[in-house]
C-alpha cells in the first residue's frame, strides 16, 4: 500500500509539474521586433489558449509602441537599427541569452544588414549560423522561428531582401536538428507596402499578419518545448 501511495503521489507531483511549466520565449530582431505591435497581438492570442500563462516573453527590451495594451509582457530582444552580422560578430547575443535564458525564439532580421549597408546575402547567412550556434549554446534543446523578412517600400532593397529569403530555408534545413529545430516563416509573401507605416514598419495590417504568420510555427515550437521540459520532470520524478 505505502509503495502505491508513493507511485501515485510521485504521478500527481509530475502531472503538477508539467502543467505549471513556464515557457520562456524571447522575441529577437532588430526595430521591425521591437517598436512594433505585433508582440501585444501575440500574447493577446495567447491568453485564449491553453498557453495563457505559462509563456513569459524575455528580453532586455520593455518598449511599448502605442499599441494600446496596458496588459501584454512586452519584454523583448528587439533592437532599431542592429545588424545581424554585428549581433554575431560582437557576440551580443550571448550577452542577451545569458541575461535572459529561452526555451523558443523568433528571430526577423537581415533587413538593416541589406538597407543600410547592403551586405552580401553570404554574409547575412553566415551571421545567421552564429545566431544559431549561439542559441544551442545556451540551450541545446532551443527552438528556433526564423523568418523570411517582410519587404521595405523604398530604394532597391526589396531584390536583395528576396534574395536572402529565397535562401533562408535550405540554409535552415542544413542546421535543422531533431532537438533544436528551425521553422521558417515566410513574413514576405502576402505583405504589401500598405502594411507599412513608414516603408520598413508594419502598421496594424501589417503587424496582424506578421502576427498570422508566426502562429502556426510558433504554437509548435511551444508544444516541443513543452515536451522536452515535461520529459525532464519524468525523469526526474523517475
Amino acid at each position: 500500500m505505502v509503495s502505491f501511495t508513493l507511485s501515485v503521489l510521485l504521478t500527481l507531483a509530475s502531472t503538477a509539474l508539467s502543467q505549471n511549466t513556464t515557457l520562456r520565449y524571447m522575441p529577437f530582431g532588430d526595430s521591425i521586433t521591437e517598436i512594433v505591435c505585433w508582440r501585444a497581438l501575440l500574447w493577446d492570442k495567447l491568453q485564449t489558449t491553453e498557453w495563457a500563462g505559462t509563456v513569459d516573453f524575455v528580453g532586455s527590451g520593455k518598449t511599448e509602441n502605442n499599441c494600446g495594451n496596458t496588459k501584454y509582457d512586452r519584454d523583448n530582444e528587439g533592437h532599431s537599427g542592429f545588424l545581424a552580422i554585428n549581433i554575431a560578430n560582437q557576440n551580443q547575443l550571448d550577452g542577451w541569452l545569458t541575461r535572459n535564458p529561452a526555451d523558443v525564439i523568433t528571430m526577423h532580421l537581415g533587413t538593416n544588414d541589406i538597407a543600410q549597408q547592403s551586405k552580401p546575402t553570404a554574409d547575412i547567412l553566415a551571421a545567421f549560423t552564429k545566431l544559431v550556434g549561439t542559441m544551442r549554446a545556451h540551450n541545446a534543446k532551443m527552438k528556433i522561428v526564423v523568418a523570411q523578412i517582410i519587404p521595405i517600400s523604398f530604394g532597391t532593397s526589396n531584390t536583395k531582401i528576396q534574395d536572402l529569403n529565397k535562401q533562408i530555408p535550405s540554409w535552415a534545413s542544413g542546421l535543422n536538428k531533431t532537438e533544436s529545430p528551425i521553422w521558417v516563416v515566410d513574413q514576405y509573401t502576402g505583405f504589401s507596402t500598405s502594411d507599412l507605416r513608414d516603408g520598413v514598419h508594419p502598421n496594424a495590417s501589417g503587424d496582424k499578419k506578421m502576427l498570422d504568420k508566426w502562429w502556426p510555427a510558433f504554437l509548435k515550437a511551444l508544444a516541443a518545448a513543452k515536451a522536452d521540459k515535461a520529459k525532464v520532470e519524468m525523469e526526474y520524478v523517475a
